[in-house]
C-alpha cells in the first residue's frame, strides 16, 4: 500500500503549536497568587489584545487594587485593555473638543469712551474676542457721570457694569471673565490698564490730550502682544483717522447698525411682476366683510410678503391691497380705502399719490397700534398724521387727546433757555405743527366776512385744547391711555430713547414715528444706526404694525427742486 503524500501547507502544524500555547499561560495565571499584578499584567496583555477569548483574564484583572498599572501599560501596536481604549477614546474626544479653540485667533479691542457713553452694553457686545480700557477711558467716564443727559446716564451704566464685573475679585490684572452677569454671548475677557505702558507714539502729539493717551495705549499693546491683532474701536472720525497714520488698526462701532446700506431698509410697499396673475391667478378664493374685498392667492411670491405691506399692481387688471396674512405659499390680499378720492377726505385732506394713500390706510386703521412714517422734506408725513389724529379724535372719539413730542437737537447754535412752563417751553421746537394746523383750519372763506374767522378761530381753540405738546425729558414712568401719540424727527432719537418712547402706550393707544433718516442731527447717530431706522427694521412683519417710505414731495415746485439739487 503506497504512503500517502506528505501535507503541501506545513504551516497548519505551526498554527497548532501556536493555538496549543495559551492553555499553559492560563493555567499558570490561575495557580499564581493574585498579589503578584505586575507579572500577570506581562503575561496576559498580549493575549487579551490578539484573541476575543481572553475576556476571563480581563474579568479576573478587574478586583486588582493597583489599577494605576493597567492604565500606563502601553502594548505597542496593539489596541490594550477595555480600560486603555476607553481612556484612549474620551482623550481623542477631548484633544478634539479642544483643537477648534487652538485655531481660532482672538482679537484686543481698546474701546474708546465715546463707544461705552454711545451704548452702555457695549461691553459684551465683542463674542469671544477680549476687550482692553485704558485708564484715561475711565478718567473720561468718571468726568461724564455727573448730570441728567443721555450721556451722563450711559456714563453711570457703564460705570455700574464694571463694579459688578470686579466685584469679590482679587486680582483682576489676568483679566476678567465678561460672561459672570450672564451675558453668555461674550466669551471674552475684559482687562484694565493696570500698569503704566511706554509711549511710542511721535514726539510732536501732545500727550496731554486724552485721545493721544488712548492711541499710545494702543500701539504699547500692539508691540506688547505681536501675536494677536490689537484694534482701536471709536466713534470719534478723526482718532480713527490718527490711528491709521500711525499705523494702528482701527474701526467704527458697528453693532447698533440695523443695516450697513440704508437702500436695504423696509419701505412697506413691493411691486408685483407683470406675471403675477400668470402665476397667482389659479384658485383664487375671495370675499367680502365690512366693505372690504378679500383675496385668498397662492404662489411663489406670497412667501416674500409681510404682514401689513402694501402691494400694486398697475398692469391691465390692476391693484392695490394690503396683505393681512401670510401662511407659506398663501397670503390673503385686502382691498384699500380709496383716500384720494374728496368723499373719503381726512379732515379736509386727500391723498395725492399711491404712497400717501397707503399711509392714510394705516392712520386710520384701529387695529394697527404703530405706524411709521419716512420720507424727504415736504412728502405730507406731518399733515396726514394730524388730519389723521384729529379726525379720529375730534370726529370718531377714538382716541381722547394727541400727544406730541420730539427731540430737542438745534440745527445751529442753542438759544440757551427758554421761559415758561413745559408746554411753552416746546412751542419754538413746534413749529411745524402750527403750520400743519393752519392748513387743516383753512375753511371756506366766502365772502371773507367775521363770522368765518370767528368759527375759524373757535375750532383752533378746541384743536388746541386736544393737542398737549410734550417733552422727552419727563416721558420715563408714564403710561397713555387711550392717546394719538405722534413723535416727530424720530431720525434724532437713539433706539434707548426710541424704546422708552413707544414702551409708555398703554391700551388703545396708537404711536406714529415721523423722520427723515437723511437729516440727522444728533451726534455719533448715522443712518444705520437711527432709532427710527431700528424700529422700522423690528416691527416688519408684526400683525399691529406698519409703515411706508413716502417718496415723492408734494409742498410746492420749488421745495421739490430744491430737494433734488441741493
Amino acid at each position: 500500500m503506497p504512503l500517502p503524500k506528505l501535507p503541501s501547507r506545513p504551516a497548519t502544524l505551526l498554527d497548532l503549536s501556536s493555538m496549543a500555547e495559551p492553555k499553559p499561560t492560563t493555567d499558570r495565571v490561575r495557580s499564581q497568587s493574585r498579589s503578584d499584578n505586575a507579572e500577570i499584567v506581562q503575561t496576559t496583555a498580549a493575549p487579551i489584545s490578539d484573541t476575543k477569548t481572553a475576556s476571563p483574564p480581563t474579568a479576573l484583572l478587574a478586583p486588582a487594587p493597583s489599577t494605576a498599572k493597567l492604565t500606563s501599560v502601553k502594548p505597542a501596536g496593539k489596541r490594550g485593555a477595555t480600560g486603555l481604549s476607553a481612556n484612549t477614546s474620551a482623550a481623542n474626544k477631548s484633544a478634539k473638543s479642544r483643537k477648534p479653540k487652538a485655531d481660532v485667533v482672538t482679537k484686543l479691542f481698546v474701546l474708546d469712551t465715546n463707544v461705552l457713553m454711545h451704548d452702555p452694553t457695549s461691553l459684551f457686545r465683542f463674542e469671544e474676542h477680549d476687550v482692553y480700557l485704558p485708564m484715561m477711558t475711565l478718567e473720561e467716564l468718571d468726568h461724564h457721570k455727573k448730570g441728567m443727559s443721555e450721556v451722563a446716564r450711559n456714563a453711570r451704566q457703564v460705570s455700574r457694569s464694571l463694579d459688578a464685573l470686579v466685584e469679590d475679585l482679587e486680582q483682576i490684572d489676568q483679566g476678567i471673565e465678561l460672561d459672570r452677569l450672564g451675558n453668555k454671548d461674550a466669551t471674552g475677557k475684559l482687562f484694565f490698564q493696570t500698569t503704566a505702558l511706554a509711549n511710542h507714539l511721535p514726539d510732536d502729539l501732545p500727550m496731554g490730550k486724552a485721545d493721544n493717551q488712548i492711541l499710545g495705549v494702543v500701539s504699547a499693546l500692539q508691540k506688547q502682544f505681536s501675536d494677536r491683532e490689537v484694534v482701536l474701536v471709536s466713534k470719534d472720525i478723526n482718532m480713527r483717522l490718527k490711528a491709521r497714520a500711525l499705523g494702528l488698526a482701527a474701526e467704527d462701532y458697528f453693532n447698533d447698525h440695523v443695516l450697513e446700506d440704508t437702500d436695504l431698509l423696509y419701505t412697506g410697499v413691493q411691486v408685483l411682476p407683470e406675471d403675477f396673475w400668470n402665476k397667482h391667478g389659479k384658485d383664487i378664493e375671495s370675499w367680502q366683510q365690512g366693505g372690504i374685498t378679500f383675496y385668498r392667492i397662492k404662489g411663489p411670491l406670497c412667501s416674500q410678503f409681510l404682514v401689513n405691506q402694501f402691494v400694486y399692481f398697475d398692469g391691465s387688471l390692476p391693484l392695490h391691497a394690503q396683505v393681512r396674512e401670510v401662511s407659506g405659499k398663501t397670503a390673503v390680499l385686502a382691498t384699500l380705502r380709496d383716500y384720494t378720492h374728496a368723499k373719503n377726505n381726512v379732515w379736509g385732506i386727500t391723498a395725492r399719490n399711491r404712497e400717501q394713500n397707503f399711509a392714510l390706510n394705516l392712520l386710520m386703521d384701529p387695529d394697527v397700534d404703530f405706524v411709521s412714517l419716512l420720507g424727504q422734506a415736504g412728502t405730507g408725513k406731518t399733515l396726514l398724521t394730524l388730519a389723521a389724529a384729529l379726525t379720529q379724535v375730534l370726529e370718531t372719539k377714538r382716541y381722547t387727546e394727541i400727544i406730541m413730542t420730539r427731540v430737542t437737537v438745534p440745527v445751529g447754535e442753542d438759544i440757551g433757555f427758554l421761559p415758561g412752563t413745559e408746554e411753552e417751553k416746546m412751542l419754538p421746537w413746534m413749529g411745524a405743527l402750527e403750520d400743519n394746523l393752519d392748513v387743516l383750519n383753512m375753511g371756506d372763506s366766502e365772502g371773507n366776512n367775521n363770522s368765518n374767522d370767528w368759527g375759524r378761530a373757535a375750532t383752533m381753540d378746541l384743536i388746541r385744547s386736544r393737542i398737549k405738546v410734550k417733552s422727552l425729558n419727563f416721558m420715563r414712568g408714564r403710561t397713555f391711555l387711550n392717546k394719538f401719540l405722534i413723535i416727530d424727527e424720530a431720525q434724532n432719537l437713539t433706539p434707548k430713547q426710541m424704546k422708552t418712547l413707544i414702551t409708555r402706550a398703554g391700551p388703545g393707544t396708537k404711536v406714529v414715528c415721523l423722520g427723515n433718516i437723511a437729516q440727522i442731527d444728533t451726534p455719533y447717530l448715522t443712518e444705520g444706526s437711527s432709532g427710527l431706522t431700528f424700529v422700522v427694521d423690528r416691527f416688519k412683519g408684526w400683525p399691529h404694525a406698519g409703515h411706508i417710505t413716502l417718496q415723492r414731495g408734494e409742498r410746492s415746485r420749488l421745495a421739490d427742486y430744491a430737494g433734488d439739487v441741493l
